[in-house]
């Protein structure tokens, strides 16, 4: 059975060699956003993640069980990283196989829903960003990044997160980074705890 861990790599392999690569080689841009469904590209080429398909504007293509190649092929896409912009990205290279669990992909994408939503919310004035790099939407606001995570080296489920530029002490600031919390043991909203680091600062 495909594991959570196994179809965020997959997800972020898609994030980053079939919508940020492409967006990247036409436009310059990295910075992906959250769409209904999933996620999309800023600029053109139009592409969208809508669950289990790739679509653009003419086609939509399934992901799962094929390859990057397969499906970059079948979109009129190369597969492939943003170039020269960052390192330490997931290391999906395009010949792998996307493999999906269906409740993983769920919780996933509902986590980046969320989280967009939140951010929008708790700063109306900010844009969330999702990231192909970290592959986490994110915003900031007054150098402190406020933002979610479907799960990484430091945590391996979705989680919210509050990340000053300054490291902060005390019992909140429990991550390196600052401070997180697993989506699955928020009491309230996304929001309040946005809310509960900036009172923090």
């Amino acid at each position: 059975m495909t594991d959570l861990a196994t179809t965020r790599r997959s997800l972020h392999g898609v994030a980053e060699l079939l919508l940020a690569g492409p967006q990247h080689r036409a436009s310059g841009r990295i910075e992906l956003r959250v769409a209904e469904g999933g996620f999309a590209t800023v600029v053109a080429p139009d592409l969208r993640v809508d669950g289990t398909e790739l679509v653009t504007n003419s086609v939509r293509v399934p992901l799962a069980g094929r390859t990057y190649l397969d499906v970059a092929a079948a979109a009129g896409l190369t597969a492939g990283e943003p170039e020269g912009v960052y390192s330490g990205g997931p290391g999906v290279r395009p010949g792998e196989t996307i493999a999906f669990d269906a409740a993983s992909l769920t919780a996933l994408l509902r986590g980046f829903a969320d989280g967009d939503r939140a951010l929008r919310e708790f700063a109306p004035d900010a844009t969330p960003v999702l990231w192909p790099e970290h592959f986490d939407v994110a915003i900031t606001v007054d150098e402190v990044n406020y933002g979610v995570s479907p799960g990484d080296g430091y945590l391996g489920e979705p989680y919210a997160y509050v990340g000053p530029f300054e490291p902060r002490e005390g019992e909140f600031w429990n991550a390196p980074f600052g401070a997180a919390r697993p989506l699955s043991d928020l009491d309230g909203p996304i929001t309040e705890f946005f809310r509960a680091g900036r009172e923090q600062l």
